[in-house]
């Protein structure tokens, strides 16, 4: 872990100036998020080699950033859109987000402008359908403002225009220390784009909008019927993600540690299954967080944090999309805040934020199941992992 010391050093310089390694059919670009109250100082960029899982080398310094934790791809890769987690008591107590242009020959970041997100630790970003508009959630630590979901419009060129709608939502007040105001933790836009989805952690709700931006550009969002979804309480929903046929969608619950299974149509989802990843364990190892199911659709891997450390194996029914657990498996280090499935499928990438790292691990992609750790590479404070592909 020394050498980890010295990395920053190295990086600081090289902003814009360090070329990228050649790439060939089995090497990927991976850009890394992360939390800047330690050494980081940004966005980073490594190079991934897929037939062995290993990087070439230390981490590159793609674009100094304050906070900027998740990281949002436009769907051509040639923009990428970053919220700046930032809130009170930090360096930057404002929070932002920040968008870039991507160099598609080598994949270079080129700061196009940033704004206010107008919430304090914006957490999470998406796209709509159309690209017009970014949708942000501000989580909001502190009870007052709270939490709240933001649409910014987006130009052709990826500049962001300032928030042109807010909006709160009334929390659950079930766990007292976490739930006394809300706490907007995601937000998706439904497959056909005609709905968009907010997970709200303080509410125990997901809130459905329709998105209509011809109707309203300067509200694109109205409360859809069901405006809501309700989630028992003190689940504190986190993250949702829809299957790949837009028919079914799964549901990270962070606070009870769960899985919901939906079916989804015309704008409503109808819960189908709910499975515990965190039985009988206590409560300091519930912190569910991120989830992602392999490129065919056959299986979903889920991250539990708090003591348990765990990522969690699911076999997805290809009837309903329901879940039978086929694994668990240590992240080997602490605080799996997110992961990422590289672009052979062969491994999991896992960023743990707590003991700066990102693990490497085998993958069976007949079986879905994870096998042994191929590289630990140190880090400081990640939080987020998005996959290149060179055009």
């Amino acid at each position: 872990m020394l050498m980890r010391k010295f990395w920053p050093l190295l990086m600081a310089g090289s902003v814009g100036a360090m070329s990228v390694q050649a790439a060939t059919a089995d090497t990927f670009d991976l850009l890394v998020g992360s939390y800047t109250a330690g050494t980081s100082e940004g966005i980073y960029r490594l190079q991934f080699d897929s037939r062995t899982g290993q990087f070439s080398g230390p981490p590159v310094l793609a674009a100094k950033a304050q906070n900027p934790s998740w990281l949002t791809l436009s769907p051509d890769q040639k923009r990428l859109f970053v919220v700046n987690e930032n809130g009170p008591g930090q360096q930057d107590e404002v929070g932002r987000v920040s968008s870039y242009r991507i160099d598609p020959a080598n994949h270079q970041l080129t700061l196009v402008n940033q704004v206010q997100s107008l919430g304090n630790e914006p957490t999470h970003s998406s796209l709509a359908a159309d690209g017009r508009y970014l949708f942000v959630a501000n989580y909001s630590v502190l009870q007052d403002p709270g939490g709240s979901l933001a649409a910014l419009p987006v130009d052709a060129e990826g500049r962001l225009a300032p928030p042109v709608q807010l909006s709160g939502h009334p929390a659950s007040g079930v766990n007292p220390e976490r739930q006394a105001s809300n706490h907007v933790h995601s937000v998706v836009s439904s497959p056909d784009g005609k709905y968009v989805f907010v997970q709200d952690l303080g509410a125990d709700r997901i809130f459905a909008y329709r998105y209509d931006p011809k109707a309203n550009p300067e509200r694109p969002l109205t409360p859809a019927d069901p405006d809501s979804v309700q989630l028992p309480p003190g689940s504190g929903p986190r993250h949702l993600l829809f299957s790949a046929d837009g028919k079914h969608a799964w549901l990270t619950t962070e606070m009870s540690a769960q899985v919901a299974v939906y079916d989804y149509q015309d704008g409503k989802l109808s819960e189908r299954q709910r499975v515990d990843f965190a039985a009988g364990q206590p409560l300091s190892d519930k912190a569910g967080a991120a989830l992602h199911a392999s490129s065919d659709g056959r299986f979903l891997y889920v991250s539990n944090r708090g003591t348990a450390n765990q990522i969690v194996v699911f076999a997805i029914d290809p009837a309903n999309a329901q879940l039978k657990e086929i694994q668990r498996r240590a992240v080997d280090g602490d605080h799996p805040r997110e992961f990422s499935l590289d672009p052979s499928g062969r491994f999991l990438l896992i960023a743990n934020q707590k003991s700066n790292q990102i693990v490497v691990i085998e993958r069976d992609s007949q079986t879905g199941q994870l096998g042994k750790t191929v590289q630990k590479l140190p880090i400081d404070a990640p939080s987020d992992l998005k996959f290149l592909v060179r055009q």
